[in-house]
């Protein structure tokens, strides 16, 4: 990448004439201050982050899995169909991914993406030393996972800073195993922060013009200090490489869970019982908001803790526990990270009035109804938001669309042949742009029901009729 600075002003030689005058000397003083403006700035790039690089580059890990996975066996055209037609067949798959030391004791961070469903991991450190590493605990909602391995040596550690206090425009380092080039360095800035991609109700990523490539997955993103603010996630490419966009998930967030992956292998998050949309500048002069800002309520679970406080459908939740909502996607990650039974001041926005509602949050379980269960449930997928400026890379102009991630063998979408990457845009001609709002438009769906859905598959589009049973 290459890296543009501010350079002083040369210096130069002004004719005397020019000096003697009011207006000369005046010109020459803008100059001066010009020539130091550009020199400050100037000194703020970095002339080398080799010292960041010696001190903590050994704390980063390389990460090589094996998994199995099966494949169903399909007939050639030159064989007829037979009893191997169906079958499945095992396949054993290797994958690579990073990850960094947080202790001394061999806990390492990395994403959840990188080690689900391994059946073997293997950790090599900075020595080209390699151990087998065992999964203490990983959360998929927001792709983090806690190994450890038992190292036979001292380890050395990789601070954790505050992923709150960077700004856009700080310089920061991803260093990882891409393509499996082991402990390769990159450098870029924080291109922004606070990006919801749809990959789960808890988004909050770093973006970074960093290269970050496969195989950088779950390495740590530094600041000029030495300490990691973020753990590399995620890239947006058209080509499968570095483009310049890349997504880090702010360590905070981590810092948040670990004692609970430590401790129980899983995390324990709090449930309000709702199902939220954007407050869109429409919806806002619709209810008398002045700003287009919290979370208008689509949906209330029966029984949940929001339903017992006297929450509507229509209220616009403003502020959480004293915290202002300006967004729908800081509700979730708020409430997940309420201890469970704490009962905390809900400010809705009601009927043009401002209104406070005591909750007790409760533990979100597997049992509870969310718009991702609903969607598994009666579609037999799992599916996740497009945002709207990725959906436009996909030919999509009007807003955002769901994107499907995986399809439930022998589910309603399997018989109807819908497949992985197909992006939903319409349910009974009624467009949806998020996870919620399909959610939302299937909720009231019975079995024996059809439903009609448009769906983008490449460069067409296609209407599904689906019957649910």
């Amino acid at each position: 990448m290459e890296r543009m600075e501010k350079r002083p002003m040369p210096s130069c030689i002004l004719p005397v004439r020019l000096l003697r005058s009011a207006g000369g000397i005046f010109i020459l003083f803008l100059l001066l201050s010009f020539t130091a403006a550009g020199s400050e700035a100037a000194s703020t790039v970095p002339g080398s982050f080799s010292e960041i690089v010696k001190l903590r580059a050994k704390s980063v890990v390389n990460i090589s899995t094996t998994m199995i996975v099966k494949e169903k066996m399909r007939s050639f055209p030159f064989f007829p169909e037979g009893d191997l037609y169906g079958r499945e067949r095992k396949m054993r798959r290797q994958s690579l991914g990073s990850g960094f030391i947080i202790d001394s004791e061999g806990y390492i961070l990395t994403n959840n993406h990188v080690i689900e469903k391994a059946e073997d991991i293997r950790v090599r450190l900075w020595d080209e030393s390699e151990y087998k590493a065992r999964v203490v605990g990983k959360d998929r909602k927001t792709d983090i996972a806690l190994i450890k391995i038992d190292a036979d040596k001292p380890l050395p550690v990789a601070p954790l800073g505050d992923s709150d206090v960077i700004e856009v425009g700080d310089w920061v380092l991803a260093i990882g195993n891409p393509f499996g080039l082991g402990h390769t360095v990159t450098a870029g800035i924080v291109s922004a922060k606070g990006r919801v991609l749809g990959s789960g109700p808890y988004d909050d990523f770093i973006q970074t013009d960093a290269a970050i490539n496969p195989g950088n997955s779950g390495g740590p993103l530094f600041n000029t200090n030495g300490e990691v603010v973020g753990i590399n996630t995620a890239i947006f490419s058209t080509s499968g490489g570095n483009i310049g966009i890349g997504f880090a998930t702010p360590v905070n967030i981590a810092k948040d869970i670990i004692t609970a992956l430590k401790e129980k292998g899983h995390v324990e998050r709090g449930w309000l019982g709702v199902t939220v949309q954007k407050v869109t500048p429409e919806i806002a002069r619709t209810f008398g908001l002045d700003k287009p800002e919290g979370a208008i309520i689509a949906d209330i679970t029966p029984g949940s803790p929001a339903e017992k406080a006297g929450m509507k459908r229509g209220d616009i939740i403003i502020a959480y526990n004293e915290r202002e909502v300006k967004d729908m996607h800081i509700l979730p990650r708020l409430v997940a990270a309420t201890p469970v039974g704490t009962t905390v001041p809900v400010k809705v926005f009601r009927d043009g009035k401002e209104v406070i509602l005591q909750v007790t949050i409760e533990r979100l379980g597997e049992g509870v109804t969310t718009p991702d269960s609903v969607i598994a449930k009666i579609l037999g997928i799992r599916a996740r938001t497009l945002h709207p400026a990725i959906a436009e890379q996909f030919g999509i102009r009007d807003g955002g669309g769901i994107i499907v991630t995986d399809v439930r063998d022998e589910g309603p979408a399997a018989r109807e042949n819908i497949r992985k990457g197909d992006i939903i845009l319409e349910v009974n001609r009624k467009r949806v742009t998020t996870v919620e709002e399909l959610a939302t438009s299937l909720k009231d769906i019975e079995k024996g029901d059809t439903i009609l859905l448009l769906i983008k598959r490449k460069t067409g589009y296609l209407y599904i009729s689906m019957r649910i049973e």
